[in-house]
């Protein structure tokens, strides 16, 4: 069972977290339909997700024996099958779809949709470099969509906007470890040929000034200000930018940017950053 936990990679369930987004910036939270059936949406999720990554270790079998880390993962060492795998993707994706499809159709539109695109991804579009990483940053997209189709509560452009430059952030610091391993002469993607140290340095410098930027513009736009009635969000950015610092921190000085999802569970001082900012959005709509 370690084994299959293991393969279903219950850690990036973290990722999932952004289905939460919708009510965290609408401040919902104390609408309890809404919250369980956001709760129901991760659950759900997370599921389809297991299932994606099943997938994906099952067609990067090969090439994930070549890599430092990724060679101990269930299938690469051989502790699951081949055809296990093939079940649990089956038993996975089908539970997530027919549960999301009579809990609310537009959660089973927007499941099916991610399953769709990232069956794609793994067959043939995460080897096309740059395509690779925007169809990532649409994946936590459609967790934005995934939380808001169950809560009723409607994105804002900018909820949409900061997410997408957010995730494409963070694929271009996973690319930058993929690089960095080629360098040492371990190939691990057959796209890495589309991607050097210098253009993805240069990417991540741009997306994190992009981002501080856009969730800048987001804290003093009027139609914000108006909905959440106070004009002191700014002063949440500062916690927004202490955390791209310290990311930026760990991918160039630490050069330890292979997993963003360890690195969020692991680093002290990000998860102290995100903490506070949460406690900043919050205190300052509340109490300002």
């Amino acid at each position: 069972m370690s084994e299959i936990f293991k393969l279903l990679r219950v850690h990036q369930y973290i990722k999932n977290l952004f289905i939460f987004m919708p009510l965290l910036f609408s401040l919902h939270f104390n609408d309890t339909t809404a919250l369980l059936h956001t709760i129901g949406a991760f659950a759900l999720f997370s599921l389809m997700a297991s299932s994606i990554y099943v997938f994906n270790d099952l067609l990067d079998v090969e090439e994930d024996k070549k890599h430092p880390t990724k060679k101990f993962r269930p299938l690469a060492i051989g502790s699951v099958s081949s055809a296990n795998a093939k079940i649990i993707i089956a038993i996975l994706s089908s539970a997530s779809l027919l549960a999301s499809f009579a809990f609310n159709i537009n959660l089973f539109i927007v499941l099916l949709s991610y399953f769709i695109l990232n069956i794609f991804y793994s067959i043939k579009l995460k080897h096309i470099a740059i395509v690779d990483i925007f169809i990532i940053a649409t994946g936590f997209v459609l967790r934005l969509f995934a939380g808001s189709s169950v809560s009723d509560v409607p994105l804002s452009m900018w909820i949409i906007l900061v997410t997408f430059l957010l995730a494409i952030f963070l694929a271009l610091a996973k690319r930058r470890d993929d690089v960095l391993l080629s360098q040492e002469g371990k190939e691990t993607r057959k796209n890495i040929d589309g991607y050097n140290l210098e253009f993805v340095n240069a990417s991540m410098v741009l997306m994190a000034g992009v981002v501080i930027v856009s969730y800048i513009q987001y804290t003093i736009s009027q139609t914000v200000i108006d909905r959440l009635g106070t004009s002191n969000l700014y002063l949440s950015a500062f916690f927004v930018i202490l955390g791209i610092l310290r990311y930026m921190q760990i991918t160039f000085v630490e050069e330890n940017s292979g997993s963003p999802t360890k690195i969020v569970l692991e680093d002290r001082f990000l998860q102290m950053t995100i903490l506070f900012w949460l406690v900043s959005f919050i205190a300052i709509v509340q109490f300002t």
